[in-house]
């Protein structure tokens, strides 16, 4: 997914940047990168960091980043932030998000005058380059982020650098967040409303869908207002989201406990122990555990020295590889135990599937899988959620196809994704059986709206009934 945060300050805010920054570390896995503006003028630093945390990487870049403003990235794809030197004067760049109609764009910026762009490895172009070219098709840098909110389709959000100050740009529908943090001579802006609280900012503003604010360190101007439609995405409670983190005042632990609790309540399993799979699935845990009574136990422990983030590389045959590597189970909790497991979901159903297995050969007696979210039906064309090149890499896509063919209609899908039909039960049947659990009961998607508890259309569930 990746993860933004900026800082405006009457001070140095090289040490906020690199910290707001690097608490954004959960939400990608290929590259760093930090942009400010002090008196020498623009200063950038882009480091890989899939096999090196961001710190390490940017420690000793610190004192060539000296500034006033600044604004940095971890991203899973594209490099950034860049640096624009356009008729629109020099600015700096980062975005989150995903262009969906790349190609068209690239051709109509073509047509409009601009004359190249840099060409990454496999023939891709940079898409934070391509938001830039987007924005200098216009006369001012607002009608510019307006003018890309518009034409992009997918999801876009952008902080942009200027000598005066940051503009941040919440994408169209909301889907990804920007919150707003405010200390004495300084204001931030941050993907994840956590990044700021330990350099003494406080809560000053959560941008609504479309809305773009003007920052310098003594005020935050509204450029553009927020738009009434949202579509922020649910996962990021399920998921993405770090614990301590809030998205329109509902917080990512709090959720998670609530999420567990609602399983709890639709269940009649009677394990002797509920875990979570760390980390993710440990607080929906927590909440399934509080709500019936069974004892919570931890019989997996991730072996965080060396595999403290939530995310793995790009290749799937290493994912799987530390997946099972970074987790170290306890004998004394698995042998002769009737284990429940939580996972936050269900993706290809590889890495759950060797889980189970491994608690079998350890003696486990039972094992029940929990996801804390519905079935996953759709790949998300809005976030880059998933490394999936196609929606048959998900588990039930291809126990559909298994069962109906290549032609599955939009009708047949949505019957899949009804929880009280007989063929979500017969695919939840297939599942259960290819994966080797003693039972698999996933969270309905009503249950996960009233978890979440803000308005169900402000809310996108696409990936999992492919309503948009």
């Amino acid at each position: 997914m990746g993860g933004i945060f900026g800082v405006v300050s009457k001070n140095s805010c090289t040490l906020d940047l690199f910290f707001g920054v690097d608490y954004h570390s959960h939400l990608g896995t290929k590259r760093g990168g930090m942009a400010v503006y002090g008196e020498q003028g623009f200063a950038r630093s882009i480091h890989n960091i899939e096999n090196s945390p961001f710190r390490t990487k940017f420690d000793g870049d610190l004192n060539e980043l000296e500034g006033y403003f600044g604004i940095g990235c971890i991203s899973d794809n594209e490099p950034q932030p860049l640096l624009i030197q356009s008729h629109l004067g020099s600015f700096a760049i980062t975005t989150v998000g995903k262009i969906n109609n790349q190609d068209e764009l690239i051709q109509e910026a073509y047509r409009n005058g601009h004359i190249h762009f840099m060409e990454m490895s496999h023939g891709r172009i940079n898409s934070t380059e391509l938001v830039a070219a987007l924005i200098n098709q216009k006369s001012s840098l607002v009608e510019g982020l307006l003018y890309a909110q518009e034409r992009i389709e997918g999801s876009m959000t952008i902080l942009l650098l200027t000598p005066k100050g940051i503009y941040a740009s919440r994408d169209r529908y909301g889907r990804t967040p920007v919150v707003i943090g405010k200390k004495e001579d300084a204001f931030c802006a941050s993907f994840e409303s956590f990044a700021f609280i330990n350099l003494g900012y406080s809560d000053y503003k959560e941008l609504g869908p479309g809305e773009i604010v003007f920052m310098t360190p003594e005020s935050v101007e509204t450029m553009s207002p927020p738009r009434q439609e949202m579509k922020i995405c649910s996962f990021l409670w399920v998921y993405y989201g770090y614990p301590t983190s809030t998205y329109e005042g509902v917080n990512v632990e709090s959720m998670r406990y609530e999420c567990g609790k609602l399983l709890a309540k639709r269940d009649e399993a009677r394990p002797d122990v509920v875990a979570g799979v760390p980390d993710s699935g440990i607080a929906h845990a927590i909440g399934y555990a509080n709500e019936s009574g069974i004892p919570f136990a931890r019989p997996f422990i991730k072996y965080t020295p060396t595999w403290p983030r939530s995310f793995m590389p790009q290749n799937q045959g290493q994912r799987n590889l530390i997946a099972k590597m970074k987790l170290i189970p306890v004998d004394a909790l698995i042998r002769g135990k009737k284990l429940l497991l939580i996972d936050d979901s269900i993706v290809r159903g590889t890495q759950l599937g060797e889980t189970s297995e491994f608690l079998y050969q350890s003696g486990a007696k039972e094992v029940h899988i929990r996801p804390a979210c519905p079935p996953l039906m759709f790949g998300c064309p809005y976030l880059n959620f998933s490394r999936s090149s196609s929606e048959l890499d998900l588990i039930t896509r291809r126990i559909i196809k298994d069962r109906e063919g290549d032609c599955v209609s939009d009708e047949l899908l949505a019957d899949y994704a009804n929880p009280d039909s007989g063929n979500y039960k017969e695919m939840m049947e297939e599942i259960r059986k290819r994966l080797n659990f003693t039972t698999l009961r996933y969270h309905r998607l009503d249950d996960l709206v009233e978890s979440i508890g803000i308005s169900p259309c402000k809310l996108c569930t696409y990936c999992w009934n492919g309503k948009k």
